[in-house]
């Protein structure tokens, strides 16, 4: 079973976090909710609280197939003012494993750490600057592979962003089929 581990951050966009954790758990990947804060419950942009699996201090993230970083704001910010996100983001791209992120965070976050040097990414429009800046090719598509790093554009993003990284991690099979019960492919058919 691959293993996910999804870092909340107070100010987290909500439909960015939770659509990725739903599809991921329908389509048998095990999924953990990490929080940043001082404690379990995190505040999304919206002001929905979420009760998240572990705390930061309770996660050894070596065993992660995939490190997951919502957007939102200040949400984004507050994934990059936390050193040990950033250092465990950095060892995963390092080691060659997977990482993602979507809305402000691949330009927050992935960006500013070099992770996204020399590779192609999306983002929230206003934020492709920072790609720019820091060595990446803006592409503007919901949803952007390149290598062991997925992107994705934002909240409209989040269902095509779930199963494009289901799909890598699991099976495009797997995802198709999550996406047929969800009906998701039914609405692109219209």
């Amino acid at each position: 079973m691959k293993k996910v581990y999804v870092f909340l951050a107070d100010g987290f966009e909500d439909v960015e976090a939770l659509i990725p954790v739903d599809v991921w758990r329908r389509g048998g990947m095990d999924v953990t909710t990490v929080s940043i804060t001082d404690f379990p419950l995190v505040q999304s942009a919206h002001g929905v609280s979420i009760e998240t699996d572990i705390m930061f201090e309770q996660g050894d993230f070596s065993d992660a197939d995939l490190l997951f970083l919502p957007g939102g704001m200040p949400g984004a910010s507050n994934l990059y003012a936390h050193k040990g996100v950033c250092k465990a983001i950095v060892d995963q791209a390092a080691a060659g494993k997977k990482v993602a992120a979507i809305c402000a965070s691949p330009a927050v976050v992935l960006a500013p750490l070099g992770i996204l040097d020399g590779k192609r990414a999306t983002c929230y429009p206003g934020f492709e600057q920072a790609l720019a800046e820091n060595g990446a090719d803006y592409t503007g598509d919901l949803c952007t592979v390149d290598g062991n790093v997925t992107t994705g554009e934002g909240p409209a993003a989040a269902f095509p962003f779930a199963y494009e990284l289901l799909a890598q991690l699991v099976s495009k099979q797997t995802a198709d089929q999550i996406a047929e019960g969800m009906r998701y492919k039914h609405l692109m058919q219209k």
